[in-house]
């Protein structure tokens, strides 16, 4: 896929703006959402001293569950109302949280949510066989109700979700990175997840099949609105919002596609600062602010933040096929409260 955006008009959202409500579309599944969430609690426990205190420090620090919420509503959709839907929102919650220590490790990380790292605190041996016991214990919740397309739709979204994490490292700190390599990374890295999220629903009895291609693609379109929102973020964003500095994804070696946008436009000099930045993994001889101020004079943020309003567009286009009622007019809504957040 070759983007090729000229600047756009489009301002990125004011942090002074009217953020819309989650309870616009997470209302209709605040109870299933609940369950879901004392589900996932309940298996972070262990008899093992540190998986049980891990997992109490995995949990205390919160999350959007945007990925279960997303499941729920799907299956809401259509018309599932059973314990089965619960499970398979734990399920791809401990799977998302089990990617987040992964990549916390591999990129060093230190900071998440405004607190250590599971890696920062416990150290990157114990924190990487964590990240194991996690995806296990994820995928021997799902066998629990025996639908073999579910297991498969998972391990699909897992490989593809490692198979990005390698396309990632392999590009890592690599200032030539092109626009259609990190969309392809981030569709497997993040979009995935999203997809097969929305996806299991059609696959659950009595089986939807016709549907699982429309919700796939919605919940594709949809994490990679998700992921370029959170890639502007760290150009756009406040710390204290965050839980982490901006332009850290820079500090630990990525491109985002503001500064992708960017590189073939300014000269040596500027370029320059970008690759001491990467070179250094940090900003020991370049100022934050610089960069910053290149992003800013080139507009490159405002065409990402159009990419991403693509993206909310192709998701709603992609519920068509679908039925309608409340449900659906929540999942009209959540890329507008993705596009609008804020953290």
């Amino acid at each position: 896929m070759t983007v090729d955006h000229k600047p756009s008009a489009l301002a990125y959202p004011s942090k002074n703006a009217p953020v819309p409500s989650a309870t616009q579309y997470l209302g209709l599944v605040a109870d299933k959402l609940a369950q879901t969430e004392e589900l996932f609690r309940r298996n972070l426990e262990s008899d093992v001293p540190f998986i049980q205190r891990s997992g109490e420090y995995i949990f205390a620090g919160g999350g959007k569950r945007i990925r279960p919420a997303m499941l729920l509503l799907c299956a809401r959709l259509l018309g599932r109302d059973s314990d089965e839907e619960v499970t398979y929102g734990a399920v791809v919650e401990l799977i998302h949280n089990a990617t987040l220590i992964h990549d916390d490790i591999i990129d060093h990380s230190t900071l998440r949510r405004g607190r250590e790292t599971v890696n920062q605190r416990w150290g990157n041996g114990l924190t990487v066989l964590l990240g194991d016991w996690l995806y296990t214990t994820s995928m021997r919740m799902a066998i629990e109700h025996g639908n073999i397309e579910v297991i498969r739709v998972l391990c699909d979204g897992v490989l593809r979700m490692t198979e990005g994490e390698l396309l990632a490292l392999q590009r890592l700190a690599k200032i030539d990175l092109s626009v259609d390599e990190y969309l392809e990374i981030t569709q497997r890295k993040t979009a995935q997840l999203f997809a097969a999220a929305c996806s299991i629903p059609a696959v659950m009895q009595p089986q939807r099949k016709e549907l699982f291609e429309p919700l796939s693609r919605y919940g594709r379109s949809l994490g990679i609105c998700f992921q370029l929102v959170d890639d502007l973020l760290d150009f756009t964003g406040r710390e204290s919002e965050l839980g982490k500095p901006v332009l850290s994804d820079l500090k630990e070696g990525r491109l985002t596609l503001p500064l992708i946008l960017l590189l073939p436009r300014v000269d040596a000099d500027a370029r320059a600062l970008i690759q001491q930045v990467l070179d250094d993994r940090g900003f020991d001889r370049v100022a934050p602010e610089q960069i910053l101020e290149l992003v800013e004079a080139q507009g490159t943020v405002d065409e990402a933040y159009a990419l991403a309003v693509e993206y909310a567009d192709q998701a709603r286009q992609a519920l068509d096929a679908l039925p309608g009622g409340d449900a659906r007019e929540a999942l009209e809504f959540a890329p507008d409260f993705v596009l609008d957040r804020r953290s």
